[in-house]
């Protein structure tokens, strides 16, 4: 298996594409090696299904050009933080062996999202202790800790910890979103699938507006935000971006 620099965990698939994909596509430009793994296939959304939002992620992360993506298929609205599900993101980590985990924020209007958010979370520091053991391919799996687990903004604002400048790949960003032709606008006037609080033109608006409000935060065009609880360090000043004032 490749060995990823980031893995971005979504309990839904386009939750990593809304949330964080612009960071990775930053961190690709970079030469780092970055892979999504979905949680569940969704399938509780009013609109689409199961299948079909399987082929739109997998188009989604041709167009993020992303080394790897998985989906684990829990439950959509039903699993929980329990040793089955734990287990299943530990395997995944231990697999991959990332240095920086994305995942949902750990408080939004979905309660998947903080439910997912504290799972994987919690998988990260588990997936170092020696004594829990997991198989992957039919052989036993070697410890691994995560250095970073950061949080991505959703649909509740939360202040950041830090925000990555996106500007370069925005357009990607939102070209990767519009993947997900079931969720999101679509002025197909034959689709009979019901209006949603996401299929509306307003909310992709949103996803800019907000793109927008963090980049003027740190004096660049469009930016992603992030929550931390570790204290992050740097090496020297020249790590910080111009702040406007």
């Amino acid at each position: 298996m490749t060995q990823l620099d980031i893995l971005a965990f979504g309990v839904h698939p386009d939750d990593v594409e809304l949330g964080c994909s612009g960071t990775l596509l930053t961190a690709m430009a970079e030469g780092k090696k970055v892979g999504i793994v979905d949680i569940t296939r969704g399938e509780l959304g009013t609109r689409g299904s199961a299948d079909i939002r399987d082929q739109e992620a997998a188009a989604a992360a041709r167009i993020l050009g992303i080394d790897v993506r998985e989906n684990l298929r829990l439950a959509d609205g039903f699993f929980q933080n329990d040793e089955a599900s734990l287990r299943k993101v530990i395997t995944v980590i231990r697999t991959y062996r990332p240095r920086i985990l994305l995942a949902n924020s750990l408080e939004d209007r979905h309660p998947d999202h903080g439910r997912s958010g504290k799972l994987v979370a919690d998988a990260a520091f588990l997936a170092g202790l020696r004594k829990i053991e997991t198989v992957s391919d039919g052989q036993p799996q070697e410890v691994w800790k995560p250095s970073y687990v950061f949080h991505y903004i959703q649909d509740r604002f939360i202040e950041p910890s830090f925000v990555v400048d996106i500007t370069a790949h925005m357009d990607r960003k939102i070209e990767s979103i519009l993947a997900y032709g079931t969720q999101f606008f679509n002025p197909n006037p034959d689709s009979d699938e019901p209006q949603t609080y996401i299929s509306t033109p307003q909310f992709l608006e949103t996803i800019k507006a907000r793109a927008l409000m963090l980049g003027k935060r740190i004096g660049v065009g469009f930016g992603e935000g992030f929550c931390t609880q570790k204290t992050l360090g740097v090496s020297g000043f020249n790590a910080f971006i111009q702040q406007i004032t």
